[in-house]
């Protein structure tokens, strides 16, 4: 039994089955979230813990490895915005060796020039809505139409509702052939219950499995949450290269443009995605560690999060979306690069100047990378 005592409550989690131990795999912290005030961090996802590109891919194999063999195609990924888009992505683009006939979506918070398949609710989150979109290419198109077996991917399962909430939505929206769900996380504390929701067999795969518990002290002050919750088009203009998720993904992805990039002898270099926009992100920085760098890999986020466990540093600032609403970039600010290469799918024009002066604090050379 592993238990974490939070200011709200305490956590515990008894594990069953696990490719790791525990403190390699995950840590815990604290969500500012009335809703739900206790966050798993995962050590291998890349995003709240900046970890090497290499520790990313060897999950993403490690995952892909795990598909049943007798699963038939078409498969449809869909990963779950925002914190799942590049483990789905990566984990996709995996198993086409072993599955070409798949085709990838990512749900979003961020609406785009598409056809809209299906919109369904994250309960627990801090930000509820998410919108999924028709491929659109027609191979995509077809793939999804035809999908027999469907694969969910988040970074982590406790209930089995946002995977039952997606499923349920997509089946309404017509996809009438799934035979098979199989879900995909890093920690799957769930005890498969999404199958107790859905007439069809489910085949959970992850890296560790087991059970949780929460119990909340009943003085508690709850958290006050940011206004994050917003699911809509903002100022900025998003880049119309969606390649990676948004608009459907088919085959594997490798931008030209991350060629342009290369680095100094042991020079240490931390790459950052921008929240949704990360799995190119992602393919630079393993790019540039397999040139011989010393590469982390992290992401900003809309998910807010207090300091302390987990949570080592903590920086906020205004999102690049224009939307508006708070983001943060945790576990950089005390750490020190001889580089930082921020990736952004808006203008440059629109990163908040109090990020890019933050980010100076952890390294002489601060560079921005759109993605157009």
């Amino acid at each position: 039994m592993i238990q974490q005592v939070l200011t709200t409550g305490t956590i515990s989690v008894q594990v069953s089955r696990s490719d790791f131990s525990a403190e390699a795999l995950f840590d815990f912290a604290e969500r500012r979230n009335p809703k739900r005030s206790f966050l798993f961090v995962s050590k291998v996802l890349g995003r709240h813990i900046p970890i090497k590109p290499s520790l990313m891919r060897d999950t993403y194999q490690r995952l892909a490895s795990q598909l049943p063999a007798d699963a038939d195609a078409p498969f449809l990924f869909v990963g779950m915005a925002e914190t799942a888009v590049g483990l789905a992505a990566g984990v996709f683009e995996e198993a086409l060796d072993n599955f070409p006939n798949s085709v990838l979506l990512t749900t979003t918070r961020h609406p785009v020039k598409g056809k809209l398949l299906c919109e369904f609710k994250e309960e627990h989150s801090h930000a509820t809505d998410h919108l999924v979109y028709w491929p659109t290419n027609e191979i995509g198109i077809e793939r999804v139409k035809n999908a027999k077996t469907l694969v969910l991917v988040d970074d982590e399962a406790t209930t089995g509702n946002t995977f039952k909430n997606l499923t349920q939505a997509l089946m309404a929206s017509g996809l009438s052939n799934i035979q098979r769900i199989i879900t995909i996380t890093l920690t799957d504390w769930s005890e498969n219950a999404l199958q107790a929701n859905l007439d069809l067999p489910v085949t959970p795969i992850s890296l560790m499995e087991g059970a949780w518990q929460w119990q909340p002290r009943p003085d508690a002050t709850l958290p006050d949450m940011p206004r994050v919750n917003v699911t809509q088009s903002g100022a900025a203009t998003v880049s119309p290269t969606q390649d990676w998720g948004r608009l459907g993904v088919t085959e594997k992805v490798r931008p030209a443009a991350l060629q342009n990039f290369s680095v100094q002898p042991a020079e240490s270099i931390l790459v950052i995605g921008s929240g949704e926009f990360v799995y190119i992100p992602f393919l630079l920085a393993e790019h540039l560690e397999q040139l011989g760098g010393k590469v982390l890999f992290g992401t900003t986020s809309r998910s807010p999060i207090a300091d302390g466990l987990a949570i080592e540093s903590s920086l906020a600032f205004a999102d690049n979306y224009g939307l508006g609403i708070p983001n943060y970039c945790y576990n950089v600010a005390h750490q020190q690069f001889d580089r930082i290469i921020i990736c952004t799918e808006t203008a440059a024009s629109h990163l908040d100047p109090a990020l890019l002066t933050a980010l100076g604090q952890s390294a002489p050379q601060v560079e921005v990378f759109v993605y157009a």
